[in-house]
């Protein structure tokens, strides 16, 4: 097992034991939630601040290149992390892979902007309050790591071989925080805007470096070059000897 797989393998268990303590608070003090409504952010402490400023260091760290236990599939945007594949004559190739990744995040995105549009419903007819909206996106915050470290259901839908080539691999906490833009108050708005600015970001260095995320132009993108060993569960055991890599090298 990687460095980088025991990390995230680690991360998955604290999100879980943070989703846990979530569901306590929601059902035995849920007067901490308070802190979702208005102001209150800035007139009481709770566990949430806690919370709060482990998501806000999380998308930190998806800004600048750290030297942390972080995947090459969010640090692939970097200059700091892409090796020149050396050639010279693949910019259709290119242009056709990145055509055909648009066309696969363009699904995700409008599976999950449907989901969160019914969300959004569902808490204007008062099905669903903030304090659900917030538990929906701590359950997030779980399946997030849950696609990278044993299954991710994205893949199937786009069509990429693993998280390094992932094309939407930071797009986590803008799906992550999507219901909590449905609530009035600093504390959800705050996460929903640095999550929407994050992606703004990723999506803008899609367009102007291209290269750095495709595998036939970025050697560290390749399964010969991977150190992050972080092929999902579902793949080690399941797909094992099925899927194979793109690039012939």
């Amino acid at each position: 097992m990687s460095r980088v797989r025991k990390a995230y393998t680690a991360r998955l268990a604290g999100r879980c034991v943070i989703f846990a303590g979530c569901l306590f608070l929601f059902f035995h003090r849920r007067e901490e939630l308070d802190i979702l409504q208005g102001g209150n952010f800035f007139r009481k402490f709770s566990v949430l601040h806690i919370l709060w400023g482990i998501w806000m260091t999380d998308m930190a760290f998806q800004l600048i290149p750290v030297n942390a236990d972080l995947a090459l599939g969010s640090h692939k945007v970097f200059l700091k992390y892409f090796k020149p594949a050396g050639r010279q004559d693949q910019r259709q190739a290119l242009k056709a892979y990145m055509k055909q990744a648009a066309k696969g995040a363009g699904k995700v995105f409008a599976l999950w902007l449907a989901l969160t549009a019914f969300m959004g419903i569902l808490h204007q007819k008062g099905i669903l309050d903030d304090c659900l909206l917030f538990m929906a996106s701590a359950a997030f915050y779980v399946c997030d790591l849950v696609c990278v470290v044993i299954i991710c259901p994205f893949r199937f839908i786009m069509g990429n071989r693993c998280c390094t080539t992932c094309r939407i691999f930071n797009w986590d906490h803008l799906m992550m925080f999507a219901p909590m833009a449905y609530i009035d108050g600093f504390y959800p708005r705050s996460l929903f805007i640095t999550a929407l600015a994050v992606w703004v970001i990723w999506e803008i260095s899609v367009l102007k470096y291209p290269e750095r995320f495709w595998e036939g132009s970025n050697m560290a993108l390749r399964c010969s070059r991977c150190t992050d060993k972080l092929c999902p569960l579902f793949d080690r055991f399941v797909l094992k000897g099925i899927k194979k890599c793109d690039i012939n090298l």
